[in-house]
């Protein structure tokens, strides 16, 4: 089986972080967003993973001539116009058009089973299953409409009135039959091919009840990193042995003054942190620079010059 990253979009909610750095590339725990999915996809034993890109393409080429992910094979699918989330997939068809497929994006956090996805995909009958996770925030991110293990809305935007506790997670499993409901122009998946769907070879799914968090915003980013991330942390010998890159707090290439003070935080590579300086409760992204006798609390810092104080 074959799987399609969605890596193209801008990360609006995440500028300034993403005004010089593609959002794929925005690291959780030292670890670029991007490569969570990845291990997820090597982990399942996907053979070739399909990502498309938009924004700056050229720092994620990079990262691909730099990084080898041994048996999982990537394949680029550069988008020189923008085309939404069904129209990258629809763009990659002649790829992935032979069998079933996974889908998933790239900015999620999360220890899915995608292998017990892909096993309830097959027992279902249906064109694609989604999968789902149960959040008290359902309803304010965008509840899923149920019935029956089927999924038949996508807040409330068909009209059913059906309400759940559960959230799509950006992950899938799905037939090539979803690109007879996809278009050659920029739309939405949802809209165009999971309605689709719904309306014609049925779309289940599926619960995942572990580990699940998106970065979609900075105060998300910010929490992922710092609040939330003993179960990140956790996945270090699994990542570690699929991909070779895990999560860790404190990068070993970074340079800390010993008269410095680390106080819960996240230290990327290249940073330099000057003697006399506190940094408590934050976040610095690779290369940032702390000077002497700063004091750096509850912020977001990156290269060159982003402070944001949360």
């Amino acid at each position: 089986m074959n799987a399609f990253v969605l890596a193209a979009g801008f990360g609006t909610r995440l500028q300034p972080l993403t005004d010089t750095l593609p959002k794929p590339l925005v690291p959780v725990l030292n670890v670029p967003s991007l490569c969570y999915s990845l291990f997820l996809l090597k982990e399942a034993g996907i053979r070739k993973a399909i990502i498309n890109i938009h924004h700056h393409p050229e720092r994620l080429l990079d990262f691909f001539e730099q990084h080898d992910f041994g048996a999982l094979d990537i394949v680029i699918s550069e988008e020189r116009t923008i085309l939404g989330t069904g129209g990258g997939l629809k763009k990659c068809e002649h790829l992935l058009d032979d069998d079933d497929f996974l889908l998933i994006n790239s900015d999620i956090i999360s220890d899915m089973n995608l292998t017990a996805l892909i096993e309830a995909h097959r027992r279902s009958g249906c064109g694609g299953t989604l999968a789902l996770y149960a959040t008290p925030r359902a309803k304010e991110i965008g509840s899923i409409g149920l019935r029956d293990g089927r999924v038949l809305d996508f807040r409330n935007q068909r009209g059913t009135g059906l309400e759940s506790p559960f959230i799509y997670t950006g992950t899938a499993v799905l037939s090539p039959l979803i690109f007879r409901h996809l278009g050659n122009h920029y739309s939405g998946i949802v809209e165009t091919g999971f309605s689709g769907l719904v309306d014609n070879e049925g779309l289940a799914g599926f619960e995942h009840t572990g580990l699940w968090q998106d970065i979609g915003t900075l105060l998300n980013y910010y929490q992922t990193n710092l609040d939330d991330n003993l179960r990140i942390l956790q996945l270090e010998a699994r990542m570690k042995r699929q991909i070779g890159l895990f999560p860790h707090e404190v990068s070993a290439q970074a340079s800390i003054a010993p008269e410095a003070r680390i106080v819960d935080s996240v230290i990327g590579a290249g940073c330099s942190i000057g003697p006399g300086s506190i940094v408590e409760h934050s976040v610095l992204l690779p290369g940032a620079i702390v000077g002497k006798d700063d004091l750096i609390l509850n912020s977001i810092i990156a290269p060159p010059c982003v402070s944001i104080r949360l």
